[in-house]
């Protein structure tokens, strides 16, 4: 499992473009609920792509690792979100609300939003395929911190790491059905993204045509249609989850996907024919070919149209050099700096980077090393429960089993969850930091000492605490944990925010 620098790139330039042209394609389409008859695009384009927020968010991501380095977190990528990301729409806006109120991720995506189930978060999973290409499980990781910003613990982060996964063993390994494999293997069993790829994954073993599949996938995994057509009311698929999008959205690109049977285009005409987010569905298709074939796979027909360079939709212009000159210009001098920060990961996480006379070789050669999810790679989803603070030997996890809210009189369970991470047993300390006015039981200090064993299932221990008050004094009541251990003379301080819902908005009268 190797591949040269140069066909790295041709594979990167593919993505790229082939995001580029899915976008472009399916763009006058969006959401809406029908059978499209596309062939080719719909406008004269002047050589030019059509912006699109598919791209825009993994602009941000590739200039936050090249500020701040590859070890790269939700928490700072939400900072970079909140200054650089314009839309306030779905779960773009519910993001930034929360944080903006205090809600560190996974809180800032999963804490009121309708949206975490939706589409925002796969399309921009290329940017970790092609910095960890042919190591999946490290996209995936990536993959995780990006989604839980603005998806919290919802389906939409599982639809992330299923097409991270997939696009980074796409470096390396060509066949279809073997790439979904290995996506799925990332993802719980029995979520929805999940049921939506065996769905079509069956569909197409047992013949259906792809028009019934689509139907199929609608019947079962739809959310709520914006705009739907006559026929497809007729089918009774009017009505739908607000949000719940992005199951419905991978069965599509999983139809072309199969459908199209590695042609390009037919793909990516069956994929926008299905309806839908088919921007979103189409561009995702486009990369994932471009991955596997190079750019130079991809007709020259869809090529000229759009040209090669890059053309933004919801990004702060004014924050990114002047009016976005820090911005990569075109898929060129994307895929270089791309390149850069590949070199970048691969170091960081000392996987194999040589150079053999005159030419880098990325990867080891084994090809007995296997593409699929590790063991134990499912735990990372403990931490769509609560923000994880990071402390070296440590790390602590603040979950909130009734939300991250408190009300009046009423009280509001905290759990606290510690880690250990080092070579040694420890015991550590807790004391909360309270503004006044606040009860806190079991207490304020506790006093008991706990051991964490290394190397076993009791390596982690949990507290539950419960908050109340009387009257909660402010909209954004903020705490810290102060964390000691005996065997570390550092001091380790945990947020902790609670937001006062005792004032609820009534239902809109009917």
């Amino acid at each position: 499992m190797k591949i040269t620098l140069n066909d790295y790139k041709n594979k990167v330039l593919g993505c790229w473009m082939g995001k580029n042209i899915g976008g472009t394609l399916g763009a006058p389409f969006e959401w809406l609920r029908q059978i499209n008859d596309v062939t080719f695009y719909q406008q004269d384009l002047g050589g030019d792509p059509l912006p699109n927020d598919d791209l825009d968010i993994q602009l941000i991501w590739l200039i936050a690792m090249e500020e701040k380095g590859v070890d790269i977190d939700a928490k700072l990528l939400g900072e970079y979100w909140m200054l650089l990301v314009t839309p306030h729409w779905a779960e773009y806006g519910n993001a930034k609300l929360n944080m903006r109120s205090g809600l560190v991720p996974p809180l800032s995506g999963s804490y009121s939003n309708v949206y975490k189930d939706s589409c925002g978060a796969f399309i921009r999973s290329e940017i970790w395929a092609c910095v960890a290409p042919g190591y999946p499980a490290l996209a995936a990781k990536f993959a995780f911190e990006d989604a839980i910003i603005d998806h919290g613990d919802g389906e939409g982060v599982y639809a992330e790491i299923f097409c991270a996964a997939l696009e980074s063993a796409a470096f390396i390994e060509s066949d279809i059905q073997s790439l979904i494999d290995i996506g799925l293997s990332y993802i719980p069993a029995d979520c929805a993204i999940a049921g939506a790829v065996s769905l079509v994954r069956d569909l197409y073993a047992n013949g259906k045509s792809w028009k019934e599949a689509r139907d199929e996938v609608l019947r079962q995994y739809r959310g709520l249609g914006l705009k739907v057509s006559p026929e497809d009311v007729e089918k009774g698929f009017a009505d739908g989850q607000m949000g719940w999008d992005a199951p419905s959205n991978i069965g599509m690109l999983i139809i072309g996907m199969l459908y199209g049977e590695g042609d390009f285009s037919r793909s990516l005409r069956i994929i926008v024919n299905c309806g839908e987010d088919t921007d979103c569905t189409a561009a995702t298709y486009g990369a994932i070919y471009g991955i596997v074939n190079g750019l130079d796979a991809i007709p020259a027909e869809w090529q000229k149209p759009i040209g090669r360079k890059i053309k933004t939709a919801c990004l702060n212009l004014g924050e990114l050099g002047g009016y976005g000159s820090q911005l990569p210009q075109d898929i060129d001098e994307l895929t270089d700096r791309t390149a850069k920060m590949m070199q970048q990961v691969f170091l960081r996480n000392r996987l194999p980077l040589v150079v053999d006379e005159g030419e880098m070789i990325i990867g080891d050669g084994d090809m007995s090393r296997s593409l699929y999810a590790p063991e134990g790679f499912n735990r990372i989803y403990d931490n769509m429960r609560g923000p994880v603070y990071r402390f070296g030997s440590f790390d602590v996890r603040v979950e909130y089993p009734d939300g991250p809210v408190i009300k009046n009189n009423i009280p509001t369970r905290v759990r606290v969850v510690v880690i250990n991470k080092g070579k040694t047993h420890e015991m550590y300390y807790l004391r909360w930091i309270s503004p006044d006015g606040f009860q806190i039981l079991p207490g304020l200090e506790s006093t008991a000492y706990i051991p964490l064993p290394l190397g076993s299932a009791s390596g982690e221990n949990m507290m539950d605490f419960t908050v109340s008050t009387e009257t909660v004094p402010r909209p954004v009541n903020r705490f810290a944990l102060e964390l000691t251990c005996q065997n570390k003379g550092s001091t380790m301080l945990i947020p902790v925010v609670l937001l006062n819902t005792t004032v609820e908005a009534l239902p809109i009268p009917k």
